[in-house]
């Protein structure tokens, strides 16, 4: 199996590394490996949905 660091996910995925290391943390990407303080992540791994975004659009239809 490939693995990418957290620099180059957050890249990939278009988001910070910060929220990259928060996903791995919350276990919310599967099979990463941690080693140390640092992340790998696979190299096919998908992109979770970020539950702060799921939220945002619940409130805006409440508005509608």
């Amino acid at each position: 199996m490939e693995f990418m660091s957290v620099r180059d996910t957050a890249s990939l995925w278009n988001i910070s590394e910060r929220r990259v290391q928060k996903f791995c943390e919350d276990s919310r990407v599967e099979s990463v490996l941690r080693f140390g303080r640092s992340w790998v992540i696979p190299k096919d791994a998908k992109k979770p949905v970020d539950p702060r975004k799921v939220r945002i659009k619940e409130r805006g239809k409440q508005h509608d």
